[in-house]
């Protein structure tokens, strides 16, 4: 069943192009993303991102060396920038130090981000899908609502049993995993909000909730 919801809401919203990026240092722009996305909308990010680059600090060296103090006013648009600062600060320095990671294995890499403070794991799987290359499926709130009403999981559901179903149903791509992840994110903004549209839903035909 999970191929077939790709293969429709691929063809409904087409290719999303994920993760925007704008800058040379595209790895690192996309872990800083990932960090400040949590707990607020892209488009907010989307304004912390762009204070960064107007600073030149889209690079790891540039932040971890930055004033704390400074980088809090400059991603206050994406909220908990006090935190967030410091936990930037945090990534800049364990990338400063592992050289060279998308070398290492899915598992090892995962391991190592999951001991990174701020970093749980949907945002390990963000850096490793995203930065990295890696086929590690994003779970996110978007992913177990939609899931959960098509009828393929619980509401509850752990983001770890929610992703081996995904690793088990799909081929372990990077390009499948990417592409699915943006398109549960354009179906849950466009018609599976909190509050569902479900007429005009392109997979309502699967859906439990909608029977």
């Amino acid at each position: 069943m999970l191929d077939k919801i790709y293969n429709i809401l691929y063809k409904e919203f087409g290719p999303q192009k994920w993760w925007p990026t704008t800058t040379k240092n595209k790895q690192f722009e996309v872990i800083l993303g990932a960090i400040l996305t949590q707990n607020t909308s892209w488009k907010n990010v989307e304004k912390a991102i762009k204070n960064l680059k107007q600073k030149n600090l889209i690079h790891p060296t540039k932040i971890a060396k930055s004033n704390q103090k400074s980088l809090a006013k400059l991603i206050k648009p994406s909220g908990y920038y006090n935190q967030k600062a410091d936990r930037l600060k945090i990534i800049a320095n364990f990338i400063i130090k592992n050289k060279n990671l998308e070398k290492q294995s899915i598992k090892i890499i995962r391991n190592k981000l999951l001991n990174v403070k701020g970093i749980g794991p949907e945002t390990a799987d963000s850096i490793l899908l995203y930065a990295l290359n890696k086929p590690s499926f994003v779970v996110d709130a978007y992913t177990k609502r939609i899931f959960s009403r098509i009828g393929l999981c619980k509401k509850e559901i752990d983001y770890h049993e929610l992703q081996k179903i995904f690793h088990k149903s799909l081929p372990k791509k990077t390009k499948v995993y990417n592409e699915y992840h943006a398109l549960i994110v354009a179906l849950a903004k466009k018609n599976c909000s909190k509050k569902p549209i479900c007429r005009n839903c392109p997979i309502t035909k699967l859906c439990k909730k909608s029977l």
